[in-house]
């Protein structure tokens, strides 16, 4: 037990953590130009947190949460989400000061108590943003063209959006109470956490996997038929937007996603190639949960994306980069003065941005060279007894295989030159 990791957990190891890094610098280069700042918020947070803020009765909060009390008998959650997270920032720090729209966006692991499966560890990592402040529709439309935006510029190909409204307090009630109505005379047909969704959450029904097959699944309301004026206008404008843009989607009345903070729009951006966990981006508006958990009555809409799921995708369309060259130069000593003397040559390339690699086992020259090709180094540079009396050093192109003789003293120059041109 000890030499293995913890059920649902995964190591990224050296040689796959360049993958990860890459699809970073995407986010961070997208959302500098899009205008959101980088939040980072505690891996735990107090349970009440999620139960109000994702909803009982979600699968989340009743099945999936890692909640544990600690010394002080305190109730405390590893985040299975962080929308919630960083609006509990936004309220505690005041970020609604400065008034106006709040963009921020996180990168980071959360964790949920689920079926271990390919894109889906019980700790997974997500990017996501959340806009606070603003209820124009033109926000909603920029949080999915951020989000299209993101999978597109890593290459991705094929993918769908779908869209929902899922409306607000004022019209949600009709609807709950026509799903209800609907679902009663096959709440024996049911699964049993349906069942329980009846009564507590009947929108849940629509989200429900194991009863997706059921026939009577496609006759259940559509909630685009209760839309208060309010909802519908918004609605039909997030449409325009993203028409305006020339976004395709499609409209799906069951989407509703699984977390009860939802309000008006909902969308999700699936690449089909994955199958059943196809879904790599999702989010909505969520204009009650600031007040909920709190606050001042605060519009706000986002989205999170997978991105275990996010490198699936990449990785069936042969998107990820090359892992570059460990190394631009390896230093070859034969010896401990040679050694001795290669030590402050390795530092001072190193501190003119060259990636430099040295032996420090006192091999062979056969073994360093192996060494050398194995970090892909691109130069090689060979100091023995007879280099260090002349003062000198052997200079070794390993691509073009050519070599020349040159000073030590002018070695870490011609280097850097070479290098970085």
């Amino acid at each position: 037990m000890l030499t293995k990791a913890p059920r649902g957990t995964k190591d990224i190891l050296p040689g796959e953590v360049g993958a990860w890094t890459h699809v970073e610098r995407v986010i961070r280069g997208l959302c500098d130009r899009y205008g959101y700042k980088e939040i980072r918020t505690p891996h735990f947070e107090h349970t009440e947190l999620f139960q109000r803020g994702i909803g009982d009765g979600t699968d989340v909060v009743d099945k999936e949460m890692y909640t544990f009390t600690d010394r002080g008998d305190r109730g405390l959650t590893l985040r299975p989400e962080n929308t919630a997270a960083a609006i509990r920032a936004y309220i505690e720090h005041k970020l609604y000061a400065d008034g106006g729209l709040q963009k921020l966006f996180y990168i980071g692991s959360m964790f949920r108590y689920d079926r271990p499966q390919a894109g889906r560890m019980r700790e997974f990592h997500q990017f996501g943003v959340e806009a606070v402040g603003e209820e124009s529709p033109a926000v909603d439309a920029e949080i999915i063209l951020l989000a299209l935006d993101f999978l597109e510029e890593l290459g991705l190909t094929g993918l769908t959006l779908k869209l929902n409204a899922v409306g607000c307090p004022q019209c949600r009630p009709a609807y709950r109470e026509r799903l209800q109505a609907y679902f009663k005379e096959y709440l024996g047909e049911l699964c049993e956490d349906c069942r329980d969704r009846y009564t507590r959450s009947p929108l849940r029904i629509l989200d429900c996997k194991a009863d997706a097959a059921q026939p009577f699944m496609a006759g259940a309301p559509a909630i685009t038929d209760c839309l208060c004026a309010e909802c519908a206008a918004h609605f039909d404008a997030v449409q325009s937007y993203l028409t305006a843009a020339g976004v395709s989607y499609t409209l799906d009345t069951r989407l509703v996603r699984g977390l009860d903070y939802y309000t008006r729009t909902a969308f999700e951006i699936a690449y089909p190639p994955l199958g059943a966990q196809s879904a790599v981006a999702g989010g909505g508006r969520y204009d009650g949960l600031v007040e909920e958990l709190g606050g001042s009555p605060t519009p706000a809409v986002g989205f999170a994306a997978g991105i275990e799921r996010v490198l699936l995708a990449l990785t069936q369309q042969n998107l990820l980069p090359e892992e570059p060259p460990a190394a631009d130069v390896f230093i070859i000593a034969l010896g401990a003065a040679a050694g001795a003397a290669a030590f402050p040559l390795l530092h001072d390339l190193r501190r003119g941005g060259v990636r430099a690699l040295m032996d420090y086992a006192g091999r062979s020259m056969k073994a360093q060279m192996k060494q050398a090709n194995k970090a892909g180094a691109r130069y090689a540079v060979i100091l023995g007894e007879d280099e260090l009396r002349s003062g000198t050093a052997a200079l070794r192109d390993m691509t073009e295989s050519t070599q020349e003789t040159i000073p030590l003293a002018d070695m870490v120059q011609r280097l850097i030159s070479e290098v970085k041109g």
